[in-house]
Formats: structure tokens, sequence, C-alpha cells
């Protein structure tokens, strides 16, 4: 081959991620679905890496956004409002059904606004008071989803919403398989490759803005927010840059997941999510592109595979220990081993905490 070696390595993952989903169904579309939530996971990851790992912002309350993207599609695309409101089935008779040029978009927008509002109130906090305040929102938007179904039902409360639509695709709904004759490919192969096109942008963004003239101030701010003020950076405007555009992709991913599962309630919006994501940033490397895909992969998809091995394991216990339990369990051992071998991450980036050594002169 004539390629140079780097070109010729990106040639070869993206054979592979192309070819990855038609090889899991031949195991069965659960491991499919377990592939797309990696990649959910993913995009979620990287919006969580510009707040924490970019400009060094610790976000406990990051499935906020997520929930917000999740229940914006869900209402723009499910029968709730036109069967709960007279007035807005008298403006779409033939329901919501929000395309996905529009969704995406709305998403992204309503994620960053609310990253905005949060990120306001917290511009003087650091450290452990800023963790606090973020969880604290993030629990305050659980709590509202949970509560919006009186005086007037906006959420459904804790029943969440259902019958949302799927997304469409050159006019094609990812809800049902498309037949080319040769070659099938499943409702939850389409949504892997919609979700794939979705992690490539969000990386490439994520990339330009780590280059970018914005990204070197938000390092600035992590590495020392005083002296990065002195050096003339308006830090106040790049915080809530960053609780902006972080919050943009947990939009856009809570989107993706209403559509794809096709139902939302508050629970899948709880802090062990939001600390699951942190989770994955910190565990792959923090503020390393490919530390934090190689982190989410793994602590998304691990917790699915593991169920394959805590089932054999309780029945060799003869159900004395339950196989959940068993599982998380399993995966906290895993995490604390990865922490104690490797505290930078799996894949730690190159220049971070890289100490610059003094020139020797000879006399």
């Amino acid at each position: 081959m004539n390629l140079p070696i780097k070109k010729s390595t990106q040639l070869l993952i993206a054979v592979l991620l192309l070819l990855l989903p038609l090889v899991l169904q031949l195991f069965g579309n659960a491991w499919v679905r377990i592939a797309d939530m990696a990649l959910l996971y993913v995009l979620l990851a990287l919006g969580l890496n510009i707040v924490v790992g970019y400009a060094g912002l610790l976000d406990l309350g990051y499935v906020a956004f997520f929930a917000v993207g999740s229940y914006l599609f869900a209402l723009l695309a499910s029968p709730h409002l036109t069967d709960t409101f007279p007035a807005i089935a008298a403006m779409f008779p033939n329901g919501l059904h929000m395309p996905l040029w529009v969704v995406i978009p709305l998403a992204a927008f309503l994620a960053g606004f609310f990253g905005v509002v949060l990120g306001a109130p917290t511009l003087k906090l650091r450290g452990d008071y800023l963790a606090i305040v973020t969880l604290g929102f993030g629990e305050i938007i659980r709590v509202f989803l949970n509560n919006l179904d009186q005086p007037y039902n906006i959420t459904n409360g804790p029943k969440g919403l259902g019958q949302i639509d799927s997304v469409t695709v050159f006019g094609h709904p990812l809800s049902k398989r498309l037949d080319w004759g040769w070659i099938e490919f499943p409702s939850v192969t389409l949504y892997y490759y919609l979700f794939l096109s979705l992690v490539l942008v969000s990386i490439l963004i994520c990339y330009r803005l780590e280059k970018s003239r914005m990204g070197r101030a938000w390092m600035a701010i992590r590495e020392d927010e005083i002296a990065a003020k002195a050096m003339g950076i308006h830090t106040r405007n790049m915080k809530l840059l960053a609780f902006g555009m972080g919050a943009t992709f947990g939009g856009v991913s809570g989107a993706m997941f209403a559509s794809f599962q096709g139902f939302v309630s508050p629970e899948s919006f709880s802090l062990m999510e939001s600390v699951m994501i942190v989770a994955m940033v910190v565990l792959g490397g923090l503020g390393y592109l490919p530390g934090v895909v190689l982190g989410a992969v793994l602590l998304a998809a691990l917790p699915e595979v593991l169920r394959y091995v805590a089932g054999p394991l309780q029945s060799i216990t003869d159900g004395r220990l339950d196989a959940s339990i068993l599982r998380q369990l399993l995966i906290a051992t895993a995490m604390i081993t990865i922490m104690l071998m490797k505290p930078r991450g799996l894949w730690p980036s190159p220049e971070h905490g890289k100490e610059i050594k003094p020139s020797t002169q000879e006399d």
C-alpha cells in the first residue's frame, strides 16, 4: 500500500466501524443495540469532556441536558401534546411529527440554553462546591419532569411519554428494516449508522474546538484560572460558553435516545447516569478525545456484557447472589482496578501534566 501508515490505519478503523453491526447482528440484534447505546454514551462523554476535560469544571448534573433533549423530541414527535391540549390539536390536525433536521438544532439550542442557565449562577464556584450545585441542578430537572403532570399535563409525570416517532432519513423511518435484496439492515443497525455519523461529526467539532483559540482559553482556565484572567482571558464568558457547548451534545444525544427507545420517563435520568458519564471521561483520559471515546465505549458496553457473566456466577452459587448486584460489583471492581493501575486514565493525553525540564548550561 502506498498510503501512509496514519491514513491506512484510519481507513482500517472506518471499515471496521462500518462492518461492526453487520457482524454483531449475526449473534443477535441485542449486541447491535449495545453498540447503539455505546455510541450515544460516546456522544454524551464528548460533550461532558468540553466542560470537565477542557475547562476543568466538575459537572455532576450533565444528565439534565440529556433529559431536556429526550423530552423535547418526545413532545414534538408523540401524540401526547395533541391529545392533551385541544388548541395544539387544532393547529396540527395530523399530529406533531417533526423531521430530523428540525429536532437536532432545537435539541441542541434548548440544551445549550439550559447549560448557560446552569453556568450563570456557578461562575464563582470551584471544585466541590461547583459539583454540589450542578448535582442539585440535575436533580431539580428530574423532579420537575416527574411532577409536570399537574395542573397541566406536560410531561405525563412518572408514567413517561410513549408512542414516540422514529427518526426518518431520506423518507425511510429507521424503525423499519431496510431490505436491499442481498442484505438486510434491521432497525438497530440503521440507528447504529445514524449514531455513528453524529459521533464522527461531534469528534471533528471537538477536535477543532480543542485546537482553536477558544479551546486553549478553556485549558488555561483549567490549569490556573487566576493566571488565565491575568493574561486577558474573559473567564466568565469562556465558562458560560463551555457549559453551553457541552450541553448541546447532551441535548442531541437525548433526542436520539428518545427516538431509539420510543419511550422516555424520569427514571432514565437519575444521578447514577451523571456519575457514569463523568466516570467515562475520567477513566478514559480527561481532556483527550481518543481516551474519552475509549472510556465511553467500555463503560457503556461493560454492564451489558457482564450480564452474560453474572448469570452463570449466580447459578454457581445456587442463587445466593443476585445477578444485578453481582454485575454492579464486577463493574465497580473493574473501575477501581483501572484507577489504581492507570490513575490518569486508560488513554491519557501525552501532553497533559507534562513538566518542562530546565535547560542545562555548561560553564
